[in-house]
């Protein structure tokens, strides 16, 4: 109801009045039709996901993980309920949410491009080679980005630079943000289908830096690379200080140099990397190695650092 904005900016600023108002909706004010009025500097926004691990638990986090954090999906009976709530919930957010919202792209061509980029999931945008594969234009391949990512369905990762001394990676990172649509749009229903797909690990990586950036007060987050081979995975503002986090999908991770590179190069106040595994262990004085189920115990220590 686009329509509510004008009289909602009038009611707003009247001088001395008490009224407050809650908005609630599932894509972003800039793609919503005829919507002119944007509220600016009478509105605080909040990003809303799907469940996240302080919410249901540390030890579901392989549910949370495969089902994705769409409550229907994740509390499902049984994966194959959960696959269909979610193959439903595509096929409904292509044919009926978007063209709500005044988006007249076929579904089918829409769906296309969506499961191209679950393919390219945790890779920086090539829009050149997207849509190549998608037989049209850079331009057409980047506004249907900017859809999904309106529709808080994508993430485009910004990357950080800062070092003009060095050659830096200057396109986004792209995730599907819910890990069981990813797994729908790859065809992955069970545990066992993931931990036989080629995209294990960047699923594992994608779920991480949700859960990361659903938990941690950061309204700033960004990856970093250089055309040199030096990357890391999630670097984030905390008042006065940058975190680093690396995602490993291995038992035992060690320090890489990589890792010492982003330690130097972003002076960063400590880097995170984040592992399936069960115990917490130290690399150096600047490099610990967390558990993942650890993570929202990981946020409260860096929100409250002297709790």
């Amino acid at each position: 109801m686009p329509e509510l904005f004008p009289s909602l900016r009038v009611l707003l600023d009247r001088p001395g009045t008490p009224a407050r108002f809650l908005l609630t909706g599932s894509a972003s004010p800039e793609l919503v039709r005829g919507l002119s009025e944007s509220l600016a500097g009478r509105v605080g926004i909040m990003d809303l996901g799907g469940f996240h691990l302080g919410e249901v638990g540390v030890e579901n986090l392989q549910q949370l993980w495969v089902r994705g954090g769409f409550p229907r999906s994740y509390l499902s009976t049984d994966e194959k309920g959960a696959a269909e709530w979610r193959e439903n919930f595509i096929r409904t957010f292509l044919e009926r949410d978007l063209p709500q919202l005044g988006i007249t792209i076929p579904a089918m061509t829409l769906r296309r491009f969506w499961t191209m980029l679950a393919h390219y999931h945790g890779q920086t945008w090539n829009a050149s080679e997207l849509a190549r594969s998608l037989g049209a234009d850079q331009k057409t391949a980047r506004r249907y980005l900017d859809i999904l990512v309106g529709a808080f369905v994508v993430r485009a990762l910004p990357p950080w630079f800062e070092n003009l001394g060095k050659r830096h990676v200057k396109a986004p990172k792209i995730y599907v943000r819910d890990t069981g649509l990813l797994h729908s749009l790859l065809n992955v229903i069970t545990d066992h289908d993931l931990l036989a797909h080629p995209k294990l690990g960047a699923s594992w990586e994608g779920f991480v830096v949700e859960q990361l950036l659903s938990l941690l007060p950061a309204r700033q987050a960004y990856f970093w690379a250089t055309h040199g081979g030096a990357e890391l995975d999630l670097l984030v503002m905390l008042p006065g200080q940058r975190h680093g986090f690396e995602v490993k999908f291995a038992d035992a991770p060690r320090p890489t140099k990589s890792m010492r590179i982003a330690l130097d190069d972003l002076k960063l106040a400590h880097l995170w990397v984040i592992y399936p595994g069960t115990e917490r262990y130290t690399l150096d004085e600047r490099i610990t190695v967390v558990p993942a189920s650890q993570i929202p115990a990981l946020a409260k220590e860096l929100t409250n650092p002297h709790a």
